[in-house]
């Protein structure tokens, strides 16, 4: 775990969002340092997108302060750093041609682009796209289309893309999101082999579910109605207490092997 003189890939200083004269997110002060491997947890519409959003540099706050990756937001070409930041969200699922293959969509991540043929790539590239798709458990699903493929193993193959560029950040919106079970289980646990290995880069997972952290994050931050309402190392944070006050209803937070549920704390 980086000690407290890491240097931080992202910055957030007295940041709010307003839309229409409400604060999504409202007065959020946030550091995420080199090494660290973070979880977002709170209810739905409490701003975490937002806060993603805004650290990935896709969305200009109403007021704050935003560093990543040395840049300041505002004072730098928003555009290029986006490219040393890997952004997976449902958004961009849709994105994707239906007939384009697993294999093309991971060798797009290589130029951040949505074709494949807009650029050249060399053999490594395609070495590179035939790894990561077999780290997935998907190397037999490289020729197979996106209207073919399930939910859990597109959400796979935006995760691959994502690594493909080799991000000096990787940022994850909710990538469990309407999986099942089975795929669920599959996407934790390859989030869990990247959360361990160390040339994987500076992680942010945005989720509302406690059973979607993977085990080897090392800090969480929970919000609720757009304000952190905690926000540390994990073991401090995911407490019984804190997610209760977060999500406004009273759970017990349990650990086994590694993973943390949280279910109604019912009395006799």
């Amino acid at each position: 775990m980086p000690d407290a003189g890491a240097l931080h890939v992202v910055r957030l200083c007295g940041v709010e969002v307003v839309r229409d004269g409400t604060p999504v997110v409202d007065g959020i002060d946030w550091e995420v340092r080199a090494g660290e491997r973070w979880a977002v947890l709170g209810p739905n519409g409490s701003g975490k997108t937002t806060m993603l959003r805004v650290a990935g540099m896709r969305l200009l706050p109403t007021r704050g302060t935003v560093e990543v990756l040395g840049e300041t937001y505002g004072r730098t070409d928003a555009r290029a750093l986006r490219r040393r930041v890997a952004f997976v969200s449902g958004t961009l699922l849709r994105s994707f041609r239906p007939t384009i293959t697993a294999h093309d969509a991971v060798l797009s991540g290589r130029f951040a682009d949505l074709e494949a043929w807009w650029h050249r790539y060399d053999d490594a590239d395609h070495d590179r796209a035939e790894e990561l798709l077999a780290q997935a458990g998907l190397a037999a699903a490289s020729g197979r289309t996106f209207e073919v493929l399930s939910e859990g193993e597109r959400q796979q193959v935006l995760l691959a893309r994502a690594l493909m560029g080799r991000p000096e950040l990787l940022l994850l919106d909710e990538p469990a999101a309407g999986l099942d079970l089975g795929a669920r289980e599959r996407l934790v646990t390859r989030l869990a082999a990247l959360t361990a290995d160390p040339a994987t880069p500076p992680l942010v997972l945005v989720t509302h579910h406690t059973e979607e952290i993977p085990p080897g994050v090392t800090h969480v931050a929970l919000v609720r109605g757009g304000r952190l309402s905690a926000a540390g190392p994990a073991d401090e944070v995911l407490t019984s207490a804190a997610v209760s006050r977060c999500f406004g209803v009273e759970v017990a937070v349990d650990r086994v092997d590694g993973r943390v549920t949280a279910r109604a704390s019912i009395q006799p």
